[in-house]
């Protein structure tokens, strides 16, 4: 029987998904999901699967990029355990305690940062994440409520800032001027925006509903954790530390994270700024930012004595188990998107579907982004989607047609949607991480609120397709953002 670019392609994911939301296990989900898609490769045979698993973690392993993002983690979780040491961050917590005076400031204040650190989701998630969580623990705001305000200002801002990793891929899947191109989605990246609205929303209005609702009020009582509290490595701290210790290690790893990234894109070699973004090696470059922002941190805590030459050297295995969660999951959710995208062909059976469609041009854009969010759900990769659903888009509609922007746009839109709900995804994980929370509990509080936006998104993008509208449609989806909100207050009040 032939599995391969069928609707079997399917299975994988989808039974690693499902029993990680049950069973809240998720590296032996991620896991089963695996030996699932090795079994449908192989036509079910035993020694077949056996090397299929050997072979794709192998590859995913022996991947430049992916050891990239692996050793970026771990120079992440070593100045995130520097700065702990030095105590930089409970400085920084005190400081905040009297600058921030309130749950819903506090709030803000973590998506102000978020939408701040646009230029990379992983740089965004783990940085906001470790800023950040002394903060919104003393205001008792839940570990997965973090996690959600976090996830929602890492890869929604991403996709709808010019200067970004997010923004040189998707420049480089589309043919002609890509950049231009990209910049003339952004108004009409509906999920982007209203998620946005949406978080800004819930931390002026301190408004929650679903299994975040029950985690808040756990975090009221001081459970942060929702009685499952993510273990991590007790460091004492430097009780004479200074805010410096960490705005300056932070604004460094920025800096140089920024200089990385233009640099591996020519930036130095004479190629103006904006192409420099478009051709950067994402992965080399963090790397190399976070390294120049450790020497830095050194420089800064060894002369002044803030932590001694063994302390720094202590904190480096430190750093790298606060991070093996992350990289163990993460390993695991590449070889399942890898059996899903490479061997079965989930992408073969997606574009085979949406190509001898008969639908109507008009809901073709509601049509992509309900495609994207499921694929880019199944696959745990956004990019992934842009790469299979945007040259379809350019296939249907011509170079100068309106609709070419708005079908694209909604294909980014949908991606990040499914990236944004999936527990295979990267971003999601690293979000997970920043946050130091339960994997499996962030997904499943996080996904109706992706779903709220997600239905708003789809009469916007109907919408879109009769109007060609951008103020139209933004404003259909905000309206039926603003309705579908209502009738959840109204039903929790009736309930109350």
């Amino acid at each position: 029987m032939e599995f391969v670019g069928t609707v079997w392609s399917l299975l994988p994911p989808i039974i690693a998904i499902v029993l990680a939301l049950i069973t809240k296990e998720v590296y032996l989900s991620l896991f089963i999901g695996i030996v699932s898609g090795a079994l449908l490769y192989t036509n079910f045979s035993p020694i077949g699967t056996v090397n299929a698993i050997f072979d794709m973690m192998s590859e995913k392993l022996g991947d430049s990029w992916n050891i990239g993002i692996l050793i970026f983690l771990v120079f992440l979780g070593i100045m995130v355990a520097l700065m702990t040491k030095a105590g930089g961050s409970a400085a920084y917590g005190e400081w905040a305690n009297k600058k921030i005076k309130s749950k819903k400031a506090a709030s803000l204040a973590t998506v102000g940062l978020g939408a701040l650190i646009f230029v990379d989701d992983y740089f965004n998630c783990l940085t906001v994440g470790s800023v950040m969580r002394p903060v919104t623990d003393r205001f008792n705001i839940s570990r997965t409520k973090l996690a959600y305000l976090i996830d929602a200002t890492a890869a929604p801002v991403c996709i709808i800032a010019p200067i970004s990793s997010w923004a040189a891929a998707v420049s480089g899947y589309t043919s002609g001027d890509g950049f231009q191109l990209f910049l003339q989605t952004i108004p009409f990246n509906l999920y982007a925006l209203l998620t946005l609205v949406m978080v800004v929303y819930i931390s002026v209005s301190g408004f929650d509903f679903g299994g975040m609702k029950q985690y808040e009020l756990k975090a009221m009582d001081g459970d942060l954790f929702g009685g499952e509290e993510v273990t991590g490595e007790n460091i004492d701290c430097n009780p004479n530390g200074k805010v410096i210790d960490l705005v300056l290690p932070v604004l460094a790893l920025i800096s140089f994270c920024i200089i990385g990234l233009v640099y591996t894109g020519g930036f130095f070699d004479g190629v103006d700024f904006i192409t420099a973004f478009a051709d950067c090696d994402a992965a080399r470059g963090l790397v190399l930012g976070s390294f120049a922002a450790l020497v830095f941190t050194f420089i800064l805590y060894i002369p002044r004595k803030v932590v001694s030459f063994r302390e720094f050297a202590d904190c480096i295995p430190q750093g790298f188990k606060m991070m093996v969660s992350a990289i163990l999951i993460l390993i695991l959710a590449w070889s399942l998107g890898g059996f899903c995208s490479d061997r079965l062909a989930i992408g073969t059976f997606v574009k085979a579907a949406l190509e001898n469609s008969t639908l109507s041009v008009a809901i073709l854009p509601a049509i992509f982004f309900a495609v994207a969010t499921g694929l880019a759900f199944a696959t745990g990769t956004s990019w992934g989607t842009f790469g299979i659903l945007i040259p379809i888009a350019t296939a249907i509609f011509p170079e100068g047609d309106p609709m070419l922007v708005i079908a694209i746009a909604s294909c980014l839109a949908g991606a990040v949607c499914g990236d944004h709900t999936s527990p295979i995804s990267d971003t999601t994980i690293m979000a997970s991480a920043g946050a130091q929370c339960n994997h499996v509990n962030h997904v499943s509080t996080q996904i109706p609120y992706a779903m709220v936006v997600a239905a708003a998104c789809v009469v916007g993008y109907i919408v879109a397709g009769f109007t060609q509208n951008v103020i139209f449609t933004f404003l259909s989806g905000l309206a039926t953002l603003a309705f579908i909100i209502a009738v959840i207050r109204f039903t929790q009040k009736s309930k109350a």
